[in-house]
């Protein structure tokens, strides 16, 4: 028996209500401020630099007021001088004396050259001219369900309601009795507001509850160090494509805090929790929610952000309130309990490494912690109905034969051998299946891979992999030290080994490059010097086509300017000899047993040999089971935006629109970019991406060149029954039809023009968009265990359900469907009533209290079937996108794959296109190694094929992605 229904944790405004307004007082800039303060914010600007900043910002002043006034909520992340849209929001008003004092400190922190006497002037004179004494909060009434005229059929609410709703929500939500579970209680008060944010990318609000301390027991005996975090429930207004009506989403989740010292991610800040005793403002409101402030640390030093002789927390005397940042980053804990009339927790990110407690919430746990928040938000909004189950909801056909179990009860030898001779001949017949689809991707030609590894074990591993994972063993026809062939009726397979060496070393040797020009230069130099000994080798070894790298963790790389890790530098010269790259971390020698060590080796082992066959384009393309319903030939086409920006690890711009072909009959998954002329194999498009960099675009430049890319694309195939698939929160921003006031059904959109009917575009296209949760587009969600146990009534027990749903919604149009997959296969060990927040018992009666433990949900995607062709069933094609996320050549196919085939494969091509590695975090209690002077001489790099022996160094662990 499985599950029939949904539950979701979404709302709707309820009809029978009415309108939904609240008292408040807000704030507006004057219209006769604006140029005044326009000519102090483009004072020493060129009249083309002028130009790009029509608006003065606000961000910086929003920040403050996060740090030091957090019960103020900004609206609008820049000032519109005179608009009636006010800028501030406030339940009650505030000191005006201290809102005078954040506007005359938001002024001052627009010069430019606050030393220069005609600064000076230019300020003395704005203050003359804005008379601030004026300004005053207004009484209003603020409409919370206010939605803005459109012809679209999808809700647009008004800008202000993704800020304000949230909030007042949230603020219903702090005035609950407290969310109690077996005896624990835990109270919430609202976090401050991000700000900085316009319409439907607002952040929502934030609640969290009061930090949790957890001490861990010591294997020999004893109290370990504290680990501390907090429960989170974020409130966000979402809409849904074709629905006239908003909603509004509830999440829950953990926040993890800082014990010890503080590492902060270079370039970046860390965000302190504060709640002080007294304002931070002298004559300001003592705050009722939590405020959040920045710590720093640039050129060597730690600070506030906004902090320094100069700073606005300076100028405001909040700076006076705060412990020195130089002392919170050495023991950050020390804060945590209060100290000086101020409690401070510095959260925790994963650049910093693990944490004792882990992330997410199980099922149970997420249900109990939203149903009781929930109960604020009436009796304006009531839940969704319950998802139902789509009857075309069937897993699609199997291609591998599924091998019987082997029984936990004793068995007799007779029995078992009859088990293990069947599992046999099954993985024979699976094996054979995957070497064809090899031999089609291969077009005939051999196989032949390259491993270049540091320790013996982890070769043994790969060479093993290769073996099991095409069914190999009894057809090796040579082997030698580093070199292993075997011959099959569909394939020849050649496996070539060789030490990595100084390949592997970080980059510049023994001195860390700067960010820059001397990073592009160290990675250059590498580049240049894997790609000569792949040719080299390439002379002895000809046909490579594949290079599985055994590689240190990024903790082995780890420097101030984290530019030290050799694996795009490795990528990219392997690219230029024509190879693909898998990478896999070296065994891990910190694990506590070794027996441990090694299962967990021979599992990445695998995955890293999987991926590296997927890479070179073979693949098991899920069979649907729809019949006509679909029709045959289809073609199936995704669309992905390849990004970097100019501020990212490379300091290189990059945006090149490219687009995964899956083609009936053809013998593996091709793509193309959109400088190119014709599709080509998917892992030569791979290898054509790599160390590209573009000359810089204007948004509005970028937006043509993926309209003309889809429509080349689109006319190639107009002649076939194409699907396009695309992933909304990737390509909208260039491709506004997508966004869900955008669309409107069987109508298609490009150039930020006007709909057209599909059927210009070909009379067998069809489009559907899949969102998925980030940023909480689509809802949390679980299954009622009550549904399959009734016993269980009132429990308030969550389960978690595989499938395609369809919505309840009254006025549904029918085509936005949701689709979720099962629990995670690396997650034997965990159940869906394990606890992290309140101590839980469980069936058994045991303690299911497991703060320690990673928990994971599946996320909700969204499809939105928004084009099709007259007579088509919009279920029966969102049924075959929900079954493209089942590929059996993937371990997690029983699981489901994150996106649909397509897509997936669309999102990995970011793999060579971007050094895709965790950024890196620096200690600023400790001193930074710098370059030497220019001119020392570098280390110089070899190729080593001989036998120095390689460093263990630990891998990951089993709760990360397998492989690099």
């Amino acid at each position: 028996m499985e599950y029939q229904c949904l539950r979701a944790a979404a709302y709707v405004p309820d009809p029978a209500q009415g309108p939904f307004t609240v008292p408040m007082h807000t704030l507006a800039l004057p219209a006769h401020w604006e140029e005044p303060v326009l000519r102090l914010h483009y004072d020493g600007l060129s009249e083309r630099q002028a130009e790009r900043r029509r608006r003065v910002p606000t961000q910086r002043i929003n920040q403050l007021l996060r740090a030091t006034a957090p019960d103020i909520v900004t609206v609008d992340s820049t000032a519109r001088f005179g608009s009636a849209s006010p800028w501030l929001y406030c339940t009650d008003p505030y000191p005006i004396a201290v809102t005078n004092l954040y506007v005359a400190t938001w002024l001052k922190s627009l010069q430019r050259k606050p030393d220069a006497p005609e600064t000076v002037g230019l300020l003395m004179d704005c203050f003359r001219d804005l008379d601030t004494s004026a300004l005053s909060w207004q009484p209003g009434t603020v409409d919370l369900l206010e939605l803005q005229d459109t012809p679209r059929q999808t809700a647009v609410p008004a800008p202000h309601v993704y800020r304000l709703l949230p909030d007042v929500l949230a603020a219903r939500i702090t005035c609950l009795a407290s969310y109690e579970h077996n005896g624990k209680r835990l109270t919430f008060r609202q976090v401050a507001g991000l700000g900085g944010s316009r319409g439907a990318g607002s952040g929502g609000a934030e609640l969290m509850s009061e930090l949790i301390e957890y001490v861990p027991k010591r294997r020999g005996g004893g109290d370990g160090r504290s680990a501390y975090y907090a429960a989170t429930i974020r409130v966000t207004v979402r809409t849904v494509p074709f629905s006239p009506v908003p909603r509004v989403h509830l999440s829950a989740g953990v926040r993890r805090f800082v014990s010890g010292k503080v590492f902060i991610p270079y370039g970046k800040g860390v965000s302190a929790y504060l709640q002080p005793d007294a304002s931070l403002v002298l004559d300001g409101p003592v705050p009722r929610r939590y405020a959040v402030a920045m710590l720093d640390w640039r050129n060597g030093t730690t600070e506030w952000r906004q902090g320094g002789p100069e700073g606005m927390l300076t100028q405001i005397t909040a700076l006076d309130a705060l412990p020195s940042p130089d002392r919170l980053v050495k023991e950050a804990d020390h804060w945590i309990h209060g100290r000086d009339g101020i409690r401070i927790a510095v959260g925790h990110h994963a650049v910093m490494g693990r944490h004792t407690i882990g992330t997410g919430l199980m099922p149970s746990e997420r249900r109990r912690l939203i149903e009781w928040a929930e109960q604020a938000l009436a009796p304006e909004f009531v839940p969704i109905p319950a998802f139902t189950r789509s009857s075309y909801a069937r897993p699609p056909k199997k291609q591998l034969k599924k091998l019987p179990s082997i029984p936990k009860k004793e068995q007799t030898p007779e029995d078992l051998e009859a088990i293990l001779d069947q599992r046999e001949l099954l993985s024979a017949h699976n094996a054979q299946v995957l070497r064809a689809r090899l031999a089609d991707a291969l077009e005939g030609e051999d196989l032949t891979a390259l491993v270049l590894y540091q320790s013996d074990i982890m070769r043994d591993q790969i060479v093993a992999a290769a073996e099991a994972g095409l069914g190999l063993a009894g057809l090796r026809r040579e082997e030698t030290a580093d070199t292993w062939v075997w011959e099959s009726q569909e394939l020849t397979v050649r496996l070539h080994a060789r030490r990595l060496g100084s390949l592997g070393g970080p980059l510049g040797g023994d001195r860390v490059p700067r960010r820059g020009k001397e990073h592009d230069e160290a990675i250059a130099d590498r580049r240049t010097q894997v790609a000569e000994a792949m040719n080299s080798l390439c002379v002895t070894v000809p046909g490579m086509r594949l290079a599985i790298v055994e590689l240190d963790g990024q903790d082995a790389f780890r420097h101030a300017r984290r530019c030290g890790d050799p694996k795009h530098a490795i990528r990219l010269g392997c690219a230029d000899a024509g190879l693909v790259t898998q990478f896999i971390r070296p065994l891990d020698s910190a694990a506590e047993k070794r027996e441990q060590a090694m299962e967990d080796a021979r599992m990445r082992a695998a995955s890293a040999w999987s991926d590296g066959m997927r890479q070179t384009g073979m693949r098991l393309l899920p069979q649907h089971t729809l019949g006509d319903l679909i029709p045959t030939g289809l073609n199936q086409v995704a669309f992905h935006l390849v990004e970097r920006r100019h501020d990212g690890p490379t300091g290189r711009q990059q945006f090149t629109p490219i687009a995964i072909l899956i083609r009936p009959g053809a013998k593996c998954v091709l793509g193309r970019s959109a400088d190119m002329h014709g599709w080509v194999p998917y892992p030569e498009l791979l290898k054509a991406l790599t160390g590209r960099v573009e000359a810089k675009r204007t948004s509005a430049d970028q937006a043509a060149l993926m309209a003309a890319f889809i429509k080349q694309t689109l006319s190639s195939l107009r002649s076939t029954p194409t699907l396009v698939l695309t992933h909304a929160q990737d390509v909208r921003k260039r491709w506004t039809w997508l966004k869900n006031d955008g669309l409107e059904q069987d109508r298609f959109g490009l150039d930020g023009g006007p709909t057209q009917r599909i059927g210009l575009y070909g009379k067998q296209l069809r489009v559907v968009r899949v969102a998925d949760g980030t940023r909480d587009e689509t809802a949390q969600w679980w299954a009622e265990r009550e549904e399959l146990k009734p016993e269980l009534e009132g429990q308030q027990r969550g389960g978690i359900a595989m499938g395609l749903w369809k919505p309840g919604v009254q006025g549904d149009p029918g085509r936005v469907f949701y689709s979720t997959v099962g629990k995670s296969s690396t997650q034997t060990k965990l159940t869906n009533d394990d606890a992290k927040l309140t101590p839980h018992i469980n069936p058994s009666g045991n303690s299911a209290h497991r703060p320690t433990a990673n928990a994971w949900n599946p996320d909700l995607l969204e499809f939105a079937v928004a084009c099709l062709q007259p007579g088509d069933d919009a279920e029966a094609w969102a049924a075959f996108v929900h079954q493209q996320r089942f590929s059996e050549d993937y371990r997690e196919a029983r699981d489901g794959l994150g996106m649909p085939l397509i897509l997936h494969l669309a999102r990995l091509a970011d793999d060579y296109a971007l050094p895709h590695e965790i950024e890196d975090s620096v200690d600023p209690t400790q001193p930074q190694p710098t370059a030497p002077p220019d001119g020392e001489p570098r280390g110089q790099l070899t190729f080593d094929f001989g036998l120095d022996e390689g460093i263990d160094t630990p891998a990951l662990a089993p709760n990360q992605k397998e492989s690099r």
